[in-house]
């Protein structure tokens, strides 16, 4: 079921059943679009950039990325099953990529680091085939030969962890030339899953506060995080006190 939050469509989907609709994306064939929602991207979304509440409800699926997401969805009385996160989904659909051959391609963050991920998912993940790789310090004038490229490997999985809203409109110009692939933004996921940065310890995560864990280790996160209580006033404001949109 997908259900609409501040104008963005959002799927009422598990992490176990956003892998099974990525599976039938890619079984179906074409370009299609996958968005990990946060309450950040939500609210620049729908108070500053609406060309980017338009790519949200082009997408192919929209998972509620985040315990703000989570939260929302129980003020609006549209409970979401759990959060379904970038990093997890993408280890998640590389699980199953190794287990069907599907092929994967890194595209994102500094020089050397989407190399790295790669091979620490080829070690985690046996049989898993990453046909490609490229940081995401390219010039504008080096996006056609970059498209080509990842066109001529063939895959069914385009993670791109430029940072959102970069990620999510570099997929829009691209992702029809690209073809048969399912793209999916996925923010710092490499820079974790490379080992150049810390997730927070499983036991904030479980307590639903991993964003105090990326505050601590990253301070300088403290002005993104200003977003947190303005969603939150907003989706109050909206659905608690009758000020629809």
């Amino acid at each position: 079921m997908r259900v609409k939050l501040l104008n963005a469509p959002i799927d009422c989907l598990s992490m176990d059943q956003s892998v099974e609709r990525v599976a039938e994306l890619i079984s179906a064939g074409g370009p299609r679009r996958v968005i990990t929602l946060n309450p950040e991207i939500l609210y620049r979304a729908v108070q500053v950039d609406h060309d980017l509440l338009e790519l949200i409800n082009k997408a192919d699926l929209v998972t509620a990325d985040g315990e703000g997401i989570v939260w929302a969805g129980r003020v609006t009385g549209t409970p979401f099953p759990e959060r379904v996160t970038g990093i997890d989904l993408m280890l998640r659909l590389v699980d199953r990529a190794a287990a069907e051959g599907w092929k994967v391609y890194l595209l994102g963050a500094a020089p050397g680091v989407a190399e790295d991920a790669a091979k620490q998912l080829t070690r985690r993940f046996p049989g898993l085939q990453v046909v490609g790789t490229q940081h995401g310090y390219f010039k504008s004038d080096e996006e056609v030969a970059i498209v080509q490229s990842i066109k001529q490997k063939g895959p069914q999985l385009l993670f791109v962890a430029l940072g959102a809203p970069a990620q999510e409109k570099w997929i829009d110009r691209h992702i029809e030339s690209i073809g048969h692939v399912v793209a999916v933004g996925v923010g710092g996921s490499f820079d974790v899953i490379s080992g150049r940065v810390a997730r927070a310890p499983l036991w904030m995560q479980k307590l639903k506060i991993e964003w105090l864990g990326r505050l601590i280790s990253e301070p300088s996160r403290w002005r993104r995080m200003l977003v947190l209580p303005k969603f939150a006033w907003l989706v109050l404001k909206t659905y608690r006190l009758g000020r629809k949109l």
